[in-house]
């Protein structure tokens, strides 16, 4: 039986402020509020809203057979905690059906996995805290930033707990594989992939209202008869998307609403069923090993990294970042913290991307500046106000062996403190003997 597994992306940066070199030193709030909100404000009323309504009415009105997963960034749920708190009660609503599964990712919907292990592995376990916070589960298959995927990653990945990923389907990684089955990582074999069906994601993202798409108008019938007639032993359909493909890239007087509400009852007529990605890696049995020489992703035609970290100007900027994480992470100050994960969003190197034809046309869409030498500009002179910050601190003087030697101690202090607390749980927790 075919399964489709559906998941929606939800993620929004905190956009920078106009942040000239003369603010540098004086003004250390980075954050254009009223271009944050207004942007939350429209697609919480076009897409988020009315999208995640109609996700819970599939469920219903199907009896519960319709799925969904959902990954989240933490700095998006912090913008809906600020400005949107009706998308987490409707989120939470769906989380009680049953039918929903939220992933892991990286709280900052940052680069960390490709040059900071540590950072990496710090930002997974405060993401998969906050979901549990607010859902009462801790994710189990893990989402990378932008879907990017390495044997390095997903060994870190594996390490960390998770018992699936998902990642792009790739032609240059698979190759004439299908990525309509369950692969499985050559680096962490436990590790199971769910391959992204780009060609089946995008016709719903991208094509659903293109009036010269020679499949033009796209309905749920036509759609479900396309992965019916796949090969009979094609099992697992990924389609993933942002949620704003709903009611935001696609408007709703497109009909996307109504599309996505016909779809489990074809699917049904097909003998199609709906699973989340822990159901799919559970059912479906591994079709054969992914391997690659290099980090690839679900953005752009080469679906590679390079829409973040394909010239000079972003390469100066996510070295400089990172080039002062073992510092940050030293650092107690609540608003050092803050700023550090709103600077590593991986949206502010996709806005100095200067790439050209049809992928520079889409990275112009979401940014918010006039070209990628603004883009590059403005974050800079941030981040160098915030690199003076971080050294009054802890001065650049510091050797990175006296550095290392204190993160040691400081991380002693913190696994004695932790040894110290079980001990105490446990003493609390032994009954006294009768009579004493």
């Amino acid at each position: 039986m075919k399964t489709i597994c559906f998941y929606f992306q939800i993620h929004q940066p905190f956009r920078l402020k106009r942040y000239r070199f003369f603010d540098i030193g004086k003004d250390s709030y980075y954050y254009d509020d009223f271009l944050n909100e207004s942007i939350i404000a429209r697609l919480v009323r076009e897409s988020y809203i009315p999208a995640l309504h109609t996700l819970f009415e599939m469920i219903e009105e199907s009896g519960k057979q319709f799925k969904v997963a959902f990954s989240i960034s933490g700095i998006a749920i912090e913008q809906f905690e600020i400005y949107a708190p009706e998308v987490l009660e409707l989120l939470q609503k769906l989380n009680k059906t049953g039918c929903v599964e939220f992933l892991g990712e990286t709280y900052a919907h940052s680069l960390s996995s490709l040059i900071d292990p540590t950072e990496f592995m710090n930002q997974v376990y405060k993401h998969s805290a906050k979901i549990e916070s607010l859902f009462g589960k801790r994710p189990k298959v893990f989402r990378n930033t932008e879907l990017i995927y390495s044997e390095e990653v997903a060994a870190e990945v594996s390490k960390l707990g998770f018992k699936g990923m998902l990642a792009e389907g790739a032609k240059h990684i698979l190759g004439w594989k299908s990525p309509n089955y369950i692969y499985r990582s050559m680096a962490a074999p436990n590790l199971k992939l769910l391959m992204r069906n780009f060609k089946f994601s995008d016709d719903i993202t991208f094509r659903f209202s293109d009036y010269n798409w020679s499949e033009y108008p796209l309905t749920a019938d036509k759609y479900m008869n396309w992965i019916a007639a796949t090969d009979p032993k094609e099992q697992v359909f990924c389609l993933f998307m942002s949620l704003d493909a709903l009611g935001g890239i696609q408007k709703a007087e497109s009909g996307i609403f109504d599309f996505m509400k016909a779809l489990p009852y074809f699917a049904k007529e097909k003998n199609i069923s709906f699973s989340t990605p822990s159901e799919a890696i559970k059912r479906y049995e591994v079709m054969d090993s992914i391997t690659t020489l290099h980090p690839f992703s679900w953005a752009d035609e080469e679906r590679d990294t390079t829409a973040w970290l394909g010239n000079k100007l972003q390469t100066e900027a996510f070295e400089k970042l990172y080039s002062i994480g073992e510092r940050v992470r030293l650092c107690s100050d609540r608003r050092i913290q803050q700023d550090w994960s709103y600077l590593q969003c991986s949206d502010h190197f996709y806005y100095m991307s200067t790439k050209h034809f049809a992928d520079g046309s889409v990275h112009k869409l979401f940014s918010p500046y006039e070209s990628p030498f603004e883009a590059f500009t403005n974050y800079m002179n941030v981040l160098s106000d915030f690199i003076t910050r971080v050294e009054a601190q802890y001065p650049s003087s510091i050797e990175n062996e006296e550095l290392n030697s204190l993160l040691q101690t400081i991380h002693n202090q913190a696994d004695e403190i932790h040894l110290l607390k079980d001990e105490i749980k446990k003493l609390k927790s032994k009954k006294p003997k009768a009579g004493a």
